[in-house]
């Protein structure tokens, strides 16, 4: 669905009588983006269907930014000057299928960077390691000595940048389908698609559907821009060949004649002679990276194409990495308790972030399952779980339905709580077992979000006492 291309005026709306521009909803990026527009003179509402948003609403009213909560008038969309929306309402919401039909113009955060921010953007999308990899570019252009901000879909809205005490050299942004799907002019400097695996199809009508939301990262990028290319990607060579900018390629295929980009190999990374007028090939080994995973070897390909494309260097790049812990909640060592190890990887939110998990592990693996499901296909780790989990424990709104696509191919527990799948598992587990936290679900059924529920598994891990 196409929302009109149009700026934002020059003019101050607050002398158009009865027009203003309409924020719809009030999470962490409509809250910036109100208080962003309410400093530049702009006539802001507010809106937001939950009404436990009211405190957060009454620190805009302070700040003369009208605010309706709790509900949505129709009238107020179709009445705007233009809509700024949130991720999280799909354009096929019908208050602003009416508001199209009044020609009113719907953009998201991303325009209103375009518009603002002239700093050099680094955006970084795919269905997994979207975080991990905008903070290994970050620790690597850190290292390499430019000034960096860092924000988007990893919490902190991008129009935060705004409220630096400095400028920065370059801006790193994280960038989900749901951004994307409201881009008309977004065009960063470096565009990085990661990978494309079934996600989100409670939003999405297909595959296709989603990923032509990834590919749309690239749109409006010219010749002077670069485009980082997960060589195994899906829709790879048909969208590649409507691309303006130059692209450069990671992964695990060999190389072609004029290939552009770098290659894993094992515990190496090669990137080859002209991809960014360097005069000779670089061999980057990685064989001491504590991450584990293939999955973590693409991230770093990524991250390094990505840093030599904006001018960082090999040896930040090398610090960079030795700069970078990893983050919470993904393949995260908490314990071993009698000879059992525990790993929390809660941020596994779809099946292919838990495939990758399960790869990173011999066998032995008890896996704790679920949570709330978006329209998800478990088959999809039918093979794998077969060849390397011993017992599944499923929780939450899933359960029923991760048992039905996996029992065949592996004994299935249910329990009630992470407390009780906790409890269940330091049950079952037995010296050299793995027990992983790898949900394959979103977490909202039980928690606030994914970091709640890892914290909350770690919380019942360091409760247990050896047997």
């Amino acid at each position: 669905m196409k929302a009109k291309q149009n700026k934002f005026p020059n003019t101050d709306l607050k002398s158009q009588k009865n027009k203003y521009i309409l924020v719809a909803g009030l999470g962490k990026s409509g809250f910036s983006i109100a208080q962003f527009l309410n400093t530049r003179g702009f006539n802001v509402l507010v809106t937001d269907i939950d009404s436990s948003k009211k405190k957060k609403a009454q620190q805009l009213e302070k700040q003369g930014i009208k605010t309706e909560i709790g509900f949505h008038k129709l009238e107020t969309f179709e009445n705007a000057e233009k809509i700024v929306t949130s991720p999280g309402i799909p354009l096929n919401f019908k208050y602003f299928k009416r508001a199209l039909e009044k020609k009113v113009p719907i953009i998201g955060e991303l325009d209103l960077v375009a518009e603002y921010i002239k700093q050099p953007i680094i955006a970084i999308t795919g269905t997994n390691g979207k975080t991990t990899v905008t903070c290994m570019i970050t620790e690597m252009l850190k290292a390499s000595g430019f000034k960096v901000f860092t924000g988007g879909n990893i919490g902190i809205p991008l129009l935060e940048y705004f409220n630096e005490k400095e400028k920065k050299d370059i801006i790193v942004a994280e960038v989900s389908s749901f951004q994307l799907d409201t881009v008309f002019k977004f065009a960063p400097k470096v565009a990085l698609l990661l990978n494309i695996t079934r996600d989100h199809l409670d939003r999405y009508t297909d595959l296709k559907a989603y990923a032509g939301s990834k590919w749309s990262i690239f749109k409006n990028q010219t010749h002077k821009d670069t485009a980082i290319i997960n060589n195994d990607i899906y829709m790879c060579e048909k969208e590649i060949s409507k691309l303006k900018s130059k692209c450069v390629f990671f992964g695990k295929k060999t190389k072609k004649n004029g290939f552009k980009g770098c290659i894993i190999e094992s515990d190496k990374i090669r990137i080859y002679d002209k991809t960014f007028n360097q005069d000779k090939e670089e061999i980057l080994d990685i064989s001491n990276f504590h991450l584990k995973g293939m999955h973590n070897r693409e991230n770093i390909a990524a991250s390094c194409l990505a840093v030599l494309a904006v001018g960082g260097t090999i040896k930040g790049i090398k610090k960079g990495l030795e700069n970078f812990s990893g983050l919470s909640h993904r393949i995260e060592y908490v314990k071993t308790i009698n000879g059992v190890e525990y790993y929390n990887d809660s941020k596994a939110t779809n099946p292919d972030a838990v495939l990758r998990a399960l790869e990173s592990f011999k066998d032995n693996i008890i896996l704790i399952m679920g949570g709330k499901e978006k329209n998800t296909d478990f088959s999809y780790i039918r093979d794998i779980v077969k060849k390397k989990v011993k017992k599944i424990i499923v929780i939450g709104e899933a359960k029923q339905k991760i048992a039905k696509s996996l029992s065949l191919v592996c004994e299935i527990f249910f329990a009630d709580s992470m407390k009780h799948a906790v409890n269940k598992a330091f049950q079952l587990g037995i010296k050299k077992d793995i027990v992983l936290l790898s949900p394959a679900c979103a977490s909202f059924d039980m928690y606030e979000n994914y970091a709640q529920r890892g914290h909350d598994f770690v919380k019942h891990i360091k409760a247990l006492k050896r047997k």
